[in-house]
């Protein structure tokens, strides 16, 4: 692989070709000694094969198995069976369900990452909301082992789990082909700017996870999967690029799942919601984006309120002749650059995956000639946003 800049990846240094090399290299069973088969070269692990290695040495090497599908393999496994309860399933689906039900009714929007706006249902903050609405299924429901298993291979302890409810109804569209959090929801100009190392950090900082809580045919549209996409260095600008896009479209992989198996993949992984044809399936899913302990700052900041001091300074600097990059500099060390964690039932994407953030909000201002006032004002507000429910 040849890059314009050994730093840095753009859209030119993107090559088919080396993708595709990647994505059709043939899945290695002897790697999968645990799994019962494999499917388009996925590994299927059944509950029972999960449940001998819940212990010991063989934990151990069956997290070892299951992080090097997820960085070496096809970038995908499948607990089948994964949750055996079915009533504890079934009244976890019914809160769901409620939930998507009352939000309706009070005319909530919910926008999506990939796919257009109101196509399907979503639920922003499933885990909170479903442990304040029904706290002893919430227990059971992430007492299972099976999802601390999959975490726990990728990420290590002390793992932070969002979680986000997506029903794609009778005729819902498929999401476009993407990758995931971190990198993936972030523009491609945004992209470019990190340095190539970073896009390798990236996917080891999430793990994504699917736990289906309805039978899920092919014909109602489980996630569409391109093995193996998930190891092309420069995958988090290729997946945005027309020939890359129409690559997935015609390789794609998927698997029917059953009410309680559970897919894990990496967030490096290309992959899309499929499309519902059926007339009768409300596919619904709750999608598990689980994060590193890591991922965290040293020291809690109150950045609202650094930002409100430093306004009217950024303002006399920009009077006296400071360029650009200096007033840009003095704002990424004082205010938020990064849009999550937020509430993404009221702080939704607006034309692209991630809202706006509180440094946005400050060159705004200083773009706009806005008072002190005002922009404590626009940032209270994006404060009452982010804030839980």
């Amino acid at each position: 692989m040849t890059t314009s800049s050994p730093h840095r990846y753009s859209a030119a240094d993107c090559n088919l070709a080396e993708f595709v090399a990647i994505c059709e290299e043939p899945t290695d069973p002897v790697r999968y000694p645990r799994a019962s088969r494999l499917e388009h070269g996925i590994p299927i692990y059944e509950r029972a094969a999960v449940e001998a290695g819940l212990e010991g040495v063989e934990r151990e090497a069956l997290m070892a198995e299951l992080a090097f599908a997820l960085s070496d393999g096809p970038g995908v496994f499948v607990f089948a069976g994964a949750f055996q309860d079915q009533a504890l399933l079934d009244q976890v689906t019914v809160a769901f369900r409620e939930i998507i039900a009352e939000e309706h009714a009070a005319g909530t929007s919910s926008g999506d990452h990939f796919a257009k706006a109101g196509a399907n249902d979503r639920v922003w903050n499933a885990l909170e909301k479903l442990a304040l609405r029904a706290p002893d299924a919430f227990v059971a429901y992430y007492a299972n082992d099976a999802i601390a298993l999959a975490c726990e291979a990728w990420l290590g302890p002390n793992y932070q789990v969002t979680a986000q409810v997506n029903q794609v109804n009778p005729g819902g569209a498929a999401q476009s082909p993407h990758r995931d959090y971190h990198l993936g929801f972030q523009g491609p100009e945004s992209i470019s700017a990190f340095p190539a190392r970073a896009h390798a950090m990236s996917a080891s900082l999430t793990l994504q996870g699917v736990i289906a809580h309805v039978d899920i045919p092919l014909e109602s549209g489980p996630t569409r999967l391109l093995p193996h996409s998930q190891k092309y260095p420069l995958g988090y600008i290729a997946w945005q690029l027309p020939e890359f896009k129409a690559y997935f479209a015609d390789n794609y992989v998927q698997l029917p799942l059953h009410a309680g198996d559970a897919v894990f993949l990496s967030p490096a992984l290309h992959h899309a919601a499929g499309e519902n044809v059926t007339s009768d399936v409300k596919r619904l899913a709750n999608l598990l984006q689980v994060s590193s302990a890591m991922g965290r700052a040293m020291e809690t900041i109150d950045r609202e309120r650094v930002s409100i001091a430093v306004y009217p300074a950024l303002v006399r600097a920009q009077e006296a002749g400071m360029g650009e990059r200096g007033i840009r500099n003095a704002v990424a060390a004082s205010a938020e650059g990064y849009a999550f964690p937020t509430n993404l039932d009221r702080d939704q994407p607006s034309g692209s995956a991630s809202p706006p953030t509180q440094a946005d909000l400050v060159l705004q201002a200083l773009n706009s000639h806005w008072t002190n006032e005002e922009l404590a004002a626009s940032l209270h507000e994006q404060a009452h946003r982010k804030g839980s429910n």
